[in-house]
């Protein structure tokens, strides 16, 4: 089978929802240092390399919603699909205390190299399924990690990042105030990082072009297997629906 650096399900769902999910596996492509970054298994499997659940999450708001779902096929640490081109975490050298050997004397042209074969593909994969919607509403699914080394335990079982304020781009305020009438939650607004940066995925997708937008992070150990994923997409479908037709958005 061709390597293809990512994969649509459910194209032609024909809700207003489009669901991306930038760090969806840990595939390294052939192509790349023979498909290896130079770590072991037990590293790969980490949040360094892909968002643990977060395509199990995102597949199955994709059948509840009846939306398509955009998933990256490499891990972030080949590229990272959220990050603007000019970013200088682009292609990570070091992620929280681990080195990636295989990136560690990358070249310019092996980054071009990756930007043309994985990245830019994703990324035209969902500004085509946008293009053929009315008045989208993007949803992008990420998961983050309980703690980082040298850190407290986050306390948030579930996050929305947006931009400042409650215009039309931003939907994620809305979403926080249904998840507020969740009593067995405690919901980050805006952690455990802050909003969008230009150039970012939601940015580039939503933001800019003015798009109903939404990213919502869920904690991992909370999304480690299928039925916790399915659990989550059920949970979090009827609150995103409540809360866009309360939005007027």
């Amino acid at each position: 089978m061709t390597y293809q650096p990512f994969h649509i399900t459910g194209a032609d769902r024909a809700s207003r929802w489009v669901i991306t999910v930038d760090h969806a596996t840990n595939t390294v492509p052939q192509e790349v240092n023979r498909g290896d970054l130079g770590l072991n298994s037990e590293d790969m499997n980490r949040h360094i390399a892909y968002d643990i659940g977060a395509n199990g999450v995102a597949l199955g708001l994709g059948e509840l919603l009846n939306a398509p779902v955009i998933s990256s096929n490499f891990s972030r640490l080949v590229i990272d699909p959220n990050r603007g081109e000019i970013d200088p975490t682009l292609i990570m050298r070091l992620y929280d205390g681990t080195i990636i050997p295989a990136n560690g004397d990358i070249d310019d042209a092996e980054e071009a190299r990756r930007i043309e074969a994985y990245y830019r593909p994703y990324h035209e994969a969902v500004a085509g399924v946008l293009a053929q919607r009315d008045d989208p509403v993007v949803l992008a699914i990420h998961s983050f990690s309980p703690q980082l080394k040298g850190r407290p335990p986050r306390p948030w079982e579930v996050a929305i990042l947006h931009a400042d304020g409650y215009d039309r781009r931003n939907f994620g305020p809305h979403v926080i105030k249904r998840l507020a009438q969740e009593t067995d939650l405690t919901v980050g607004d805006n952690e455990p990082y802050f909003g969008h940066l230009p150039g970012d995925a939601v940015d580039r997708h939503a933001v800019t072009p003015g798009l109903v937008n939404c990213l919502i992070e869920v904690r991992q150990d909370l999304i480690a297997t299928e039925a916790d994923q399915e659990a989550w997409a059920q949970r979090l479908a009827p609150v995103l629906t409540e809360a866009l037709t309360i939005s007027g958005l």
